[in-house]
């Protein structure tokens, strides 16, 4: 069986959760998968680690080199069972690579299975197609999300485009970020064969929202890379880490878009409660992670609360120095207000970092009794947390053992195995 998968994702320079997702679910296929044949497609070479499977230690860093095609014009990739191919599906503009140049790979010449990591399938895909929905957060709480138009650089030519949309949807949708989430979520649910999500609190919300199905969707819990993330004892090597981005002071620390939707606006508010009603706790606020909507609230509130040498924001981190971040933080914060599962705090337990996260039903579901929970919408609530798991030793050693154990349940490699047979099973 020729098993098609969407690498694009998989292919970025900066990989937040779904882009992880995509890469470590692909790596895991590579590896435990001998009897079908891959073809990773992409808009361009594909590079880093996704260039070599056959190595158990990953190359997280580009590679300049000048790819290599076979005769038949694909990228010639190495893997363990020789049965993973690239290619490369050239297309002129920076938008509309999935329902534009995908669609037509899939017209001509479309493999027996097609697997989207991400929602958003190509307009013409194969009967069998299989994708994941992450979460549907734009639908329940839309106010988190930017409302600005997609691919807005384009000018003149993206205004076209609206107008088309609008004509063929009959003014029900317009060219948006909400509205292009919730149009490609509607496609991929109506037309894919079947669909991954990462969690059931993912999976009963979308039957909630899209009056789906429940027999088309299944669950397959996200992993985290266990020979990364883990507790560290060599302590030298964390200090050596942390000291090359600043950090040799005690510090909490947070992993995720500095948005709205992660709730780091409220995280800062509650680092001033607990820094004004606790002066003898010295402990910094380590951000990591790229900026998007709702981050000027962020920098705002560091402004308002005067706390520019309290917060460090060390924007996106390379993978291979995360763990040591991880290992070197006094306590994990993660105040997201929806998720639809929640990689870092995976990471956070399995590096024994003891952690609070927010008082809701997906983090229940991913952290069990392995986490200190909060009201996410209450700053004191947050700043207890914080406070909590720093001054009390028995908590803090008690969450590290729960975090440790947790986070056994949860490996690529079982999440790849789920997805296969779902693939087969198609």
């Amino acid at each position: 069986m020729i098993i098609g998968i969407d690498a694009s994702r998989a292919n970025r320079r900066h990989k937040t959760g779904t882009e992880w997702y995509s890469y470590y679910l692909i790596k895991a296929l590579a590896e435990i998968d001998s009897e079908n044949q891959y073809i990773l497609y992409t808009d361009k070479p594909l590079t880093g680690g996704l260039l070599d499977f056959t190595q158990k230690e990953e190359n997280f860093e580009l590679i300049d080199e000048k790819p290599k095609f076979d005769k038949y014009g694909y990228q010639i990739i190495k893997s363990l069972h020789n049965n993973i191919k690239g290619k490369v599906l050239r297309w002129p503009f920076s938008y509309l690579w999935t329902l534009g140049r995908f669609s037509l790979q899939m017209l001509f010449k479309a493999p027996d299975v097609l697997f989207v990591p991400a929602h958003t399938i190509p307009l013409i895909h194969p009967k069998r197609t299989i994708t994941t929905i992450h979460d549907i957060a734009f639908k329940r709480e839309g106010s988190i999300y930017s409302k600005k138009m997609a691919w807005e650089e384009t000018g003149f030519f993206r205004k076209i485009i609206n107008v088309i949309v609008k004509i063929l949807s009959f003014n029900k949708y317009s060219l948006n970020n909400l509205d292009y989430l919730d149009w490609s979520t509607k496609f991929a649910l109506q037309t894919a064969k079947k669909i991954i999500t990462v969690s059931h609190f993912t999976k009963k919300e979308i039957i909630d929202v899209y009056e789906t199905k429940p027999e088309k969707l299944s669950v397959v819990h996200n992993g985290y890379n266990n020979e990364l993330y883990r507790y560290i004892s060599n302590k030298e090597e964390v200090e050596a880490v942390c000291k090359k981005y600043g950090l040799e002071e005690k510090y909490f620390l947070y992993v995720g878009r500095l948005e709205k939707k992660k709730n780091t606006p409220n995280l800062i508010e509650a680092l001033a409660i607990l820094k004004e009603n606790n002066p003898e706790i010295k402990h910094k606020l380590v951000l990591i992670g790229d900026a998007s909507y709702g981050y000027d609230e962020v920098k705002y509130y560091i402004e308002e609360f005067d706390l520019n040498l309290e917060v460090i924001m060390l924007g996106w981190v390379a993978e291979k120095d995360l763990p040591y971040i991880y290992n070197g933080a006094s306590a994990f914060i993660f105040p997201t207000r929806h998720e639809g599962f929640g990689i870092p705090v995976i990471q956070a337990l399995a590096c024994g970092v003891p952690t609070a996260v927010s008082d809701i039903e997906v983090m229940k579901e991913v952290a069990g009794e392995s986490a200190l929970f909060f009201n996410p919408y209450d700053k004191n609530a947050i700043s207890h947390a914080m406070y909590s798991l720093v001054t009390n030793n028995e908590l803090r050693e008690d969450l590290k053992v729960k975090g440790l154990q947790r986070a056994k349940l949860f490996s690529w490699e079982k999440a790849a195995r789920e997805t296969l047979k779902l693939i087969k099973e198609i």
